[in-house]
């Protein structure tokens, strides 16, 4: 994915380009400009004598221009970019760059999200968009390869279903996806008939090439995002929709404004018809069979636009059994998701166009793990591994577009990515997503037991946790289950359910020796009620008789109540917890990182608590919104004098909130010894936010739009321990076979599978499968290659007489689906002949 990806065509120009770039002028960053002298401080050493993180200090700096950032880059005033790049001359000048590296990922996309009111908003405008049957024909109308390669200049797949085409899913349903493809390719004809059809049902008529509707033409007011290639998107559909008569009004928005538009403002109300909307996915996904309800339904969010959704009754059941993981095989899942692909096109509520690929920039000297879905700001290791390539130590100079974008607090503060991304460094999760499977490995956990009902189809990838059968499983009734806010104590099973519960899952977690006894970044010990105040607040927030109750977390909350049976504390040291639930993941692993619990120093989460109930500071946006007042940062803003006065306050009364229940579970002297703490960090760093991750915040500086990381000295793994994810194994499938065969003769066709020009190990490869198509698109055939034995890399693929003959005469493609079991990526690879007449078996 590095060098040689690299060409030679058009070098001088786009030399030219980078050095323009790399000589733009530079504005004073304040912290970050006093910080810029290169690799200071590193040095030559071998991580597996240090411990915690490579580098001794981050620093992050606001730059929003990809042009410049990768400049910087070039010019060494700059290590790395925390954006995906989609612009496609930034792309060509990385690939030139001789001081720059890039890797790419394969989590994004781009779609259209219709607005389904209608057909007459309140005003009375007309929305053909409220007709399934038109929103299924803009499917024809869209040409997705034009998109792909042309808008996104190839940095793009085409797209047809709410399924990534990068993910293991559209692997496992290829032949469905396939068939949806060819049924939904572009069909400009197609699409003018239906739509056609629709509107003169509907009342609308043609004037002069124009729609009208009771004598105003209709208008479609497409809202377009103009940050990224979107812009381009949104002009080439109004220009398709203007050429079959529609006016459109193009609104050119940027994230910040369109959001109040498309998601905030009631669907009936009017302000838009088509959104050009994109999706990131931070880590790879390997069930999405999620994205059915959460795009198509209104359980997906509390916004007034899923609320509008309307899906037929049978996609609705559909949608939630496959959220609600409701089926007993696999099997019987391949049927729902089938079943739920074709549904989601004819319902359409948006129309998906491309897969992107984001180009991730940094030195070439730098080495850190990306993810394949989220790159780096999707990725959770790469505080563990990022580094000047060869040496340790040294300070890294990272370009952001946004920095401190909205407030951070761990209970419902930021989910901008850039934010996240920088909140990760300073956190230790218990288990971490592998950048390249999404398959969960153990961090802060020694092992689990995984135990499910015997129908349930769930399979274990990885050692270090066990899978177990039973034919049912009881609930405990000493399991906690629910919370009495009016007593402050959880409510046990056999108070709620004295009849006993039943569960499909159980997960039983160990966490690492001693996981109790480690530090938060202010010096405080750990504590059981840091692992348990978190749970309190899950069920507290959703409360309408507690202060700390927040309509946009009921939600959430209602989808977890639905698989949620309880968890319990099983020992305290070394600590061992037990969840049961009704949900379940085809991955043990994911059921694992599902069922963890996480971790927060009790004592910051006290000083929200103290100031929500107050009425002062509010955890989420909305009920900030909904109260007028502050939403709750803990680093920097308003904030902070009244968390200071709170502090003041806790400390003089040694308050520990829900003391009912925590009081027990904090150390002998804990409130006192937190407070002070606390009060000690605050004076030394000016802010709260504190966690226990290989990186401690050190300085925030909102007004120049920077902030500083130092490395955790007291961080208890070797530096090393991550580091072999630094370098995906992706494979390169190509596929070799005759250009022509005879209806008679059967054919055979060979598979080269590669990584880095070697032959890929055959332990890496699950599978190698294959769709035999004929000239219209449909599958004739499908099965599995075989390997070609003592030729490393090898497989083939043989088709019988019959199914050649089968095929006719014409066109016909064989395509490739290689699955690796080191990365989750499918890759693919086809090869396309011709079928000639049988031969009559006579000379002449």
């Amino acid at each position: 994915m590095r060098r040689w990806f690299q060409y030679l065509i058009g070098a001088l120009v786009l030399l030219v380009i980078a050095l323009i770039v790399a000589l733009w002028p530079e504005p004073a960053e304040g912290p970050a400009a006093e910080a810029a002298p290169e690799r200071e401080g590193a040095v030559e050493g071998d991580p597996s004598e240090r411990r915690g993180a490579l580098i001794d200090q981050v620093v992050f700096t606001e730059e929003g221009n990809p042009g410049k950032a990768v400049g910087r880059i070039e010019s060494g005033s700059r290590h790395v970019f925390a954006q995906g790049v989609t612009n496609k001359t930034v792309y060509h000048q990385l690939r030139q760059s001789e001081h720059a590296e890039f890797d790419l990922s394969y989590g994004s996309s781009v779609e259209l999200t219709l607005n389904p009111a209608g057909p007459e908003f309140g005003d009375g405008q007309f929305n053909p968009f409220a007709v399934p049957a038109i929103r299924e024909a803009m499917n024809w109308l869209v040409d997705r390869d034009y998109i792909a390669n042309e808008l996104y200049g190839g940095l793009a797949a085409a797209r047809y279903l709410p399924l990534s085409t990068a993910f293991p899913d559209y692997a496992r349903l290829a032949d469905v996806a396939r068939e949806l493809e060819v049924q939904y390719g572009h069909q400009p004809a197609r699409a003018r008939e239906v739509i056609t059809r629709e509107m003169e049902a509907l009342g609308a008529t043609r004037s002069d090439g124009r729609w009208m509707y009771e004598g105003t033409p209709v208008r479609i007011k497409l809202l377009i995002r103009t940050e990224d290639a979107r812009k381009q998107v949104g002009d080439y559909v109004a220009n398709q929709l203007e050429e079959l008569g529609f006016v459109t009004e193009r609104m050119y928005r940027t994230a910040e404004q369109a959001g109040p538009i498309w998601l905030a403002s009631d669907p009936a109300a009017g302000q838009w018809h088509i959104y050009t909307g994109g999706w990131v996915s931070t880590v790879i996904n390997r069930d999405q069979a999620q994205n059915f309800a959460d795009f198509y339904t209104p359980e997906g969010r509390p916004s007034p636009l899923w609320q509008a959704y309307d899906p037929s009754k049978e996609f609705q059941e559909i949608a939630q059994r496959l959220s609600r993981r409701d089926y007993s095989t696999v099997e019987q899942r391949q049927k729902l998701m089938a079943r739920a692909l074709r549904m989601s096109m004819e319902n359409s509520a948006r129309i998906w166009l491309a897969d992107g690929l984001n180009v991730w920039p940094y030195a070439a000297d730098v080495e850190l793990a990306m993810d394949l879905a989220g790159g780096l700001a999707g990725s959770r290791l790469w505080p563990y591994t990022l580094r000047f390539e060869g040496k340790v130590g040294g300070e890294m100079i990272v370009s952001s577009p946004t920095v401190l974008t909205e407030p951070w607090n761990p209970v419902a503060g930021t989910n901008w990515l850039y934010d996240t991304m920088m909140i990760r460094a300073t956190e230790d999760a218990p288990v971490m997503p592998d950048p390249f499977t999404g398959l969960y490995w153990p961090q802060r956990i020694e092992g689990a037991e995984v135990t499910v009902v015997e129908d349930a189809p769930v399979q274990r990838n990885l050692d270090w946790l066990t899978l177990e059968r039973a034919e049912t499983i009881e609930v405990p009734g000493d399991v906690w289950i629910d919370w009495d806010s009016e007593a402050n104590r959880f409510v046990r099973v056999d108070e709620r359910h004295p009849d006993g519960l039943t569960a499909r899952t159980r997960t039983r977690i160990r966490f690492e020796d001693g996981y109790l006894d480690r530090r938060w970044h202010d010096g405080s010990r750990m504590s059981l009620a840091d692992v348990v105040l978190p749970y309190i607040l899950l069920f507290e927030r959703a409360d309408e008789d507690s202060r700390l109750y927040d309509r946009s977390h009921v939600p959430a909350f209602q989808t977890f109540q639905r698989h949620f049976r309880g968890w319990r504390i099983v020992s305290r040291d070394p600590l061992v917890v037990e969840v049961y639930s009704d949900q379940i993941y085809p991955d043990a692993e994911t059921i694992v990182a599902a069922r963890t619990p996480s971790t927060q120093p009790w004592h910051t989460l006290a000083l929200g608590v103290r100031a929500e109930q107050n009425g002062e500071l509010m955890f989420s946006s909305d009920k900030a919104d909904q109260t007028n007042e502050t939403w709750l940062s803990l680093v920097s803003g308003p904030s902070m004098p009244v968390l200071d006065r709170h502090r003041r306050e806790a400390a003089a009364a040694g308050w520990v909130p829900f003391a009912e229940t925590l009081g027990d579970m904090t150390r002998e002297d804990g409130p006192a010894q937190r407070y002070a703490a606390i009060a000690d960090w605050r004076d030394r760093r000016g802010h709260y936010w504190i966690g226990d991750g290989p990186f401690y915040l050190h300085s925030v500086h909102p007004v120049e739009g920077s902030l500083v990381m130092r490395r955790n000295e007291d961080f208890p793994d070797r530096s090393d321990k991550w580091l072999r994810f630094t370098e995906p194994q992706i494979p390169v499938v190509s596929v070799d076979g005759p250009m022509t065969v005879a209806g008679d003769e059967d054919a055979r066709f060979r598979i080269d599978i590669r990584h880095a020009g070697e032959a890929y190990p055959r332990a890496g490869i699950d599978s190698v499968e294959y769709l035999l198509l004929d000239g219209n698109g449909g599958v004739q055939t499908r099965g599995e290659a075989t390997v070609v034995e003592n030729e490393a890399g090898m497989w083939q693929v043989s088709i019988s007489r019959e199914d050649v003959a089968a095929l006719g005469s014409g066109a016909n493609r064989l395509e490739v689906t290689v699955k690796s079991n080191r990365v989750a990526l499918p890759r693919f690879g086809s090869h396309a002949f011709a079928t000639l007449p049988a031969s009559n078996g006579e000379g002449s």
